[in-house]
């Protein structure tokens, strides 16, 4: 038994036998059915406190040749269904390499001190275990291990735990990430020693140039774990059981403790038999997964209250929604407010400093546990009352009051528009424009995005189309309600410069704009907003005035 290779089964037979323990060996199946395939490339990516590690260790035991681990498992969901041809199949078949990359990330540390001092302690271990084998260059980790498959015939179960802590710990050390993940490749890919390759982290595998240099791997990740995603975290039928074990109050801590929609794949049931049918498909299926550890904690302590800030601080969120990019603030306060906004998560770069837009910072949030992703809707959202209240300790700073303050106008100003309130809808107008960036207002665009900011709120009840084409002319901003508001009216706000509201209204009706939203017919109002830039600052004057109609 080794530190590194082969290190037995002792870490998780400690997590079986804790107080808590939550059976998910059935997931062996599926890690089975991988082994020796073209899909041994295996990254799960997930937040802190949701179980990477032991799930890790539960491989561990299982494919480790030197571990005697056949009554850890024989009892366990792996084995349950005796339908399943040889659940034991790859129990203790393979060397097992184990490495937990925090041991050996350091600040002080270049990435080729790190990748020296992994593999001659990993050596170490294999010249104790392989001391007949006839080694080329015993300082050679990756020309070793080709050396014991070329002359034993044995094969590798390689577990890399943390495999990302060089882009946690080391943000902005770009060469020495490139050099990593290089020697991942270099260890990894197209490697015949290679039984199985399974590394954990929080951040998905690291993009950079047109192609990842580890392109072989797949991603389960929380954005789309694909057949991992009930084993995520803890399903709503296994705290049902804890919570009628316990005595405690499940809906109490489904408020808390859930809210990821896993969106996944169920494998085909014969998955894990020697005669699988190549006619079964997976089915797509939704989990609706727990934070593990808090839930953990609320069951053994009858607390219901956070827990998250245990492991780590909430300057650890604050650092991210406090960056200034446009709407970024603006977007977190709706999303506290308990509404969901859509996002691109297609352009973040997978790290934690490359970012260009607020949609990047979201997508981090997502990997971080931050926020939930409603992977159909493309949505994100604060998924329970445990990570609302991480929202709430990071917005007690700064000029978050600010933001809110506005979020809380601009709900008015859409109730004044729908209740046809011109005069309320002028003051809350005028409000935004004193709060505007562009105090100015020196053309009609300057005044179209000013009012996009004071209706801000409406992009929870609607989808807005810009300069929209109506055939006789173009409406400034067409408000159109979501499937999900479908009894909202549609807003049609025409804006004018330095002339008059009425003029803005005479212009839709003139050119019949309502026309081309024949749909809507009965259901629209139209709305006109003009602002008059030499108004002065007498006593009383508005610079904006308002008229609202009826279509």
């Amino acid at each position: 038994m080794g530190t590194y290779l082969n290190s037995g089964n002792a870490r998780f037979k400690q997590a079986v036998e804790s107080e808590i323990y939550r059976d998910k060996t059935d997931l062996l199946l599926y890690i089975n059915s991988l082994v020796l395939t073209e899909q041994k490339y295996v990254c799960v990516s997930r937040p802190r406190r949701f179980g990477k590690t032991i799930t890790a260790n539960m491989l561990a035991a299982y494919y480790d040749r030197c571990a005697d681990s056949r009554e850890l498992f024989e009892n366990k969901k792996i084995a349950a269904d005796r339908n399943i041809d040889k659940w034991d199949k790859y129990l203790g078949k393979f060397d097992v390499v184990k490495i937990i990359m925090t041991d050996f990330v350091k600040k002080n540390k270049s990435a080729e001190e790190m990748l020296k001092r992994l593999q001659m302690l990993v050596m170490r271990d294999v010249l104790n275990q392989y001391s007949d084998v006839d080694f080329f260059d015993t300082e050679d980790l990756i020309q070793s291990m080709s050396d014991i498959y070329a002359q034993t015939g044995h094969q590798f179960v390689i577990i890399i735990d943390e495999w990302d802590a060089i882009f946690r710990e080391n943000k902005s050390d770009s060469e020495g990430q490139r050099v990593y993940l290089d020697f991942l490749r270099d260890w990894l890919k197209d490697k015949d020693y290679v039984a199985l390759a399974y590394m954990t982290g929080i951040l998905p595998i690291k993009k950079y140039g047109k192609h990842s240099a580890l392109n072989m791997f797949d991603e389960y990740s929380m954005i789309f774990p694909m057949q991992m995603a009930k084993y995520t975290g803890f399903t709503d039928d296994e705290v049902e059981d804890l919570c009628k074990q316990y005595g405690r109050e499940h809906e109490e801590i489904k408020d808390w403790y859930d809210g990821y929609e896993m969106y996944g794949i169920i494998p085909p049931k014969s998955m894990g038999q020697q005669n699988c049918s190549i006619s079964e498909e997976p089915v797509p299926a939704k989990w609706s997964i727990y934070s593990p550890l808090s839930v953990v904690k609320a069951i053994q302590t009858g607390r219901i209250q956070n827990y998250w800030n245990q492991t780590e601080t909430y300057q650890a969120l604050s650092e991210y929604i406090c960056r200034n990019y446009d709407g970024l603030k603006e977007d977190v306060a709706v999303l506290m407010a308990g509404n969901r906004i859509p996002i691109s998560i297609d352009n973040y770069q997978n790290d934690m400093t490359t970012f260009h837009s607020k949609d990047d910072i979201f997508t981090l949030l997502i990997h971080l546990g931050y926020l939930a992703y409603d992977i159909d809707k493309k949505e994100v959202y604060i998924p329970n009352n445990e990570i609302l209240a991480e929202f709430e300790a990071s917005t007690k700073q700064d000029d978050w009051s600010v933001v809110f303050k506005a979020l809380e106008n601009s709900q008015k100003l859409l109730e004044a528009t729908w209740n046809k309130d011109a005069a309320k809808v002028s003051e809350l107008v005028e409000k935004a424009h004193d709060k505007a960036n562009n105090k100015t207002y020196n053309s009609e665009a300057a005044l179209s995005y000013a009012i996009q900011l004071a209706y801000y709120n409406a992009q929870n009840y609607y989808t807005l189309i810009q300069e929209m084409d109506t055939g006789k002319g173009y409406a400034d901003l067409v408000y159109i309600p979501s499937p999900k508001y479908p009894d909202k009216p549609v807003l049609l706000i025409e804006l004018k410069y330095d002339k008059d509201a009425a003029t803005a209204i005479d212009q839709i009706r003139k050119r019949n704009y309502p026309d081309n939203l024949e749909k809507y017919k009965g259901n629209i109002i139209i709305v006109g907003i003009n602002y008059e830039c030499d108004a002065g600052n007498r006593h009383g004057y508005k610079h904006h005035d308002c008229i609202i109609e009826e279509a």
